[in-house]
């Protein structure tokens, strides 16, 4: 049976990684979408076990010492790792999987998974990746510098020591949601 596909996408915060990643998961059949696990608390509306496995620091401390993560980061001051277990046997059935890893993490599991095709979101520009972290109401102004601070470095960390095949600015949605659509299909379909 052939192997499926590993799709990473990565994007600093405000980017609109995850309206993508919705439209995807709504329009491209038969992906599997990879849950990280993270010790930050759950925003409004989010599950366990559905959008991130919310495990306590200790918890995730014990999983990094039994080696099963491929890749883990502390990001935003919280840490989100990615099972090990879950990429295997979704690739190895044969099934493609869509992933969502910081720049950080996407170079570590690429030393695991050499494979991973990467797809990098960016905002079109710092003004609006500020106008869209507060548009969303859901951060304080300390927080929201400190996303800025880390897009920029994410970015930069991305464009030059980074493996992403794909680099989508998301400056119209609709046009995005498209290319991301006509990207995934050729990863999938190769």
């Amino acid at each position: 049976m052939k192997q499926g596909s590993i799709i990473v996408f990565s994007a600093p915060s405000g980017a609109g990684k995850t309206t993508l990643l919705d439209h995807i998961r709504r329009t491209v059949p038969g992906l599997v979408y990879s849950i990280s696990a993270t010790t930050r608390p759950p925003r409004p509306n989010e599950v366990d076990g559905r959008h991130y496995f919310f495990l306590s620091e200790q918890e995730f401390h014990r999983k990094i010492e039994g080696d099963e993560f491929a890749e883990w980061q502390a990001v935003h001051g919280h840490l989100y790792g990615t099972p090990r277990y879950f990429v295997d046997r979704t690739i190895e059935s044969g099934k493609h999987l869509v992933m969502d890893i910081d720049v950080y993490g996407k170079k570590m599991f690429d030393r695991h998974y050499p494979q991973a095709s990467g797809i990098l979101i960016l905002p079109p520009s710092m003004d609006e990746l500020t106008r869209r972290l507060r548009n969303r109401g859901t951060e304080s102004e300390e927080s929201i510098g400190v996303r800025l601070a880390n897009a920029k470095k994410e970015i930069a960390f991305a464009q030059t020591e980074g493996k992403y095949e794909y680099t989508l600015v998301n400056d119209d949605l609709e046009r995005a949601k498209a290319e991301v659509e006509s990207v995934v299909h050729e990863i999938i379909d190769s």
